[in-house]
Parts: structure tokens; C-alpha cells; sequence
């Protein structure tokens, strides 16, 4: 267990590492919404074209860039949605098999058919080189390429976080063998 526990803290600094980097590809983001704002208005107000489409697509590539890798990290930090209502209504043990059920029969094999489906459609886009087809736009290959990357790393979340249900399980049953009724797994995620 303690190479898996390995492997998983491993799994947790890299979309940790991702996390972090995308906080500052938020400021990216509404630094570039600022731009386009300026550009448009001060650019309408003194009659020239200040924006470009590239910023705009840039605009939204940051955008994809946070919602498709911040995923994982979203994971590895328990903020993904689940029926909040039922779940903290369940004990501990019952949470952490809810929780590794999940990942193992809902999480995973949707990571996968998801890599699995756009697999065809990121190297369609890299076999002609995508580029936006408006005037200016930005090339669109290396953020489709994201979204595999972006599964990927959601999967390999999934199994650290499998791996987590597994440790607090077995946690759970020595503490309930040695009569203590229940344990904070919280500690553990």
C-alpha cells in the first residue's frame, strides 16, 4: 500500500502543480478580458480597430485551458459535485464506498471513453494544423490536444483518489476492530 500511497501523492503534486499554474492563467484571462474592453471602446471612441480576434480566442483559450485542467485538481481538492444532501448524511464508511464506487464505476470509465471519443477529433486537427477560421485567429490543434490531456490527468486523479477510498477503508476497519466507531477521514484526502 505505501508505493500506491506514493504513487497517489505523486498524482496529487502534479494537478496540484497544474492548479497553481492555472491561478495565474486566471489573471492571463481577465487581464486579456480588460484588453478586449479597452480595445473595443477606447478603440470605438477614437475610431480605430484596437482588439484583435486573436485576443478574443485567446480570451477563450485561457478559459478552456482553466475549465478542462482545473478538473482534476477540482477532484483532488473534493469539490467536485455529488448529492451533498445524501452524502453528509452517510458515516464515514458508507462516504468513503459511495465515493469509491463512483470513481471506479462512473469516473474512470467516463475519463477514458471521453480520451477515447475526441482522440479521432484532436488528430484530425493536428493532421491540417487547425487554425481559427476567422481573420487573425489563433491555432486550435494545441488546445484540442487539451482535451485529452485534460482526461487524462482527471483518470489519473481518479485513481489517486480510488487509492485514498481504499487506505480510509482499510483505516476505518482497524479502528472499527480496536472498537472505535468512527475516524475524520477528511485528514486522509
Amino acid at each position: 500500500m505505501a508505493a500506491l500511497r506514493r504513487l497517489s501523492n505523486i498524482i496529487d503534486a502534479v494537478n496540484g502543480f497544474i492548479g497553481r499554474v492555472l491561478a495565474w492563467v486566471a489573471v492571463v484571462l481577465v487581464a486579456l478580458g480588460v484588453i478586449n474592453v479597452v480595445g473595443r471602446y477606447l478603440g470605438a471612441h477614437l475610431g480605430m480597430q484596437l482588439s484583435s480576434n486573436a485576443v478574443l480566442e485567446a480570451q477563450t483559450q485561457a478559459f478552456n485551458l482553466i475549465f478542462l485542467l482545473g478538473a482534476a485538481w477540482l477532484l483532488m481538492r473534493g469539490g467536485h459535485i455529488r448529492v451533498d444532501i445524501l452524502h453528509s448524511r452517510f458515516g464515514p464508511r458508507l462516504r468513503e464506498w459511495v465515493d469509491l464506487v463512483g470513481h471506479v464505476l462512473i469516473l474512470i470509465p467516463f475519463s477514458l471513453t471521453m480520451m477515447w471519443l475526441s482522440w479521432d477529433y484532436v488528430m484530425r486537427s493536428w493532421a491540417r494544423l487547425e487554425v481559427s477560421p476567422n481573420p487573425g485567429g489563433l491555432p486550435l490543434y494545441p488546445i484540442k490536444t487539451v482535451i485529452l490531456l485534460a482526461f487524462g490527468l482527471l483518470a489519473l486523479q481518479g485513481i489517486s483518489e480510488i487509492i485514498k477510498r481504499v487506505d480510509a477503508l482499510r483505516h476505518l476497519a482497524q479502528q472499527s476492530g480496536s472498537g472505535t466507531d468512527s475516524i475524520d477521514t477528511a485528514d486522509r484526502r
